[in-house]
Order: C-alpha cells, then sequence, then structure tokens
C-alpha cells in the first residue's frame, strides 16, 4: 500500500478577503506618542473599524445617518431643532412685548 500525503489548498482571491472582512467587521487600533526627554509633547489615538453598514446597524452603530453633512435625515433634524429654538425665542420676545 502507498502512503499517500493529501494536501487542501485552499485559494481566496481580494474580493473573497473584502467580503469576510467587511461582513464580520475588523478593528485597528494605534497609539502614536511623541516624547522629548520623558516629556510627552504628542499623542494620537488612533480607532478604526472596517465593516459593512449592515454589520454597523447591526451593532448599533448609525452615526452617518445622523450627521448633517452625509445625510438629508440629519440636515432635516437640525432644521427642526434650529426651527423650536426659533420659535421659543419669537415667544419669549412677543410675551414681553405685551
Amino acid at each position: 500500500m502507498s502512503d499517500q500525503i493529501t494536501h487542501a489548498i485552499q485559494s481566496t482571491n481580494l474580493a473573497d478577503i473584502l467580503e469576510r472582512v467587511l461582513d464580520k467587521g475588523i478593528v485597528i487600533a494605534g497609539d502614536i506618542q511623541i516624547r522629548i526627554a520623558d516629556i510627552e509633547l504628542l499623542t494620537i489615538k488612533i480607532r478604526l473599524m472596517v465593516a459593512s453598514v449592515d454589520k454597523a446597524l447591526e451593532m448599533g452603530i448609525d452615526w452617518w445617518q445622523h450627521d448633517s453633512y452625509l445625510s438629508s435625515d440629519g440636515k432635516t433634524a437640525e432644521l427642526e431643532e434650529e426651527n423650536k429654538e426659533l420659535k421659543k425665542r419669537l415667544e419669549r420676545l412677543e410675551e414681553k412685548i405685551k
């Protein structure tokens, strides 16, 4: 009987890797510190998360939906809040006039 060695070769391409990363998500964290003679001059904290929109929503991350620069919904909410504040100010001014 001859013994045969079997190798499982699994090839993945960039699209497969990207699909897995977006599906599962990946977090990259790092800190950069600049010091001179044990005196900290600058600290930069870097936090990067890469995930699909669906995965981010599943994790409760949805900041882009409320950002006025990225979403019309965010602009609407911002305008509604500004409108409420202006109405309150107008009411206060009208009461002072009376």
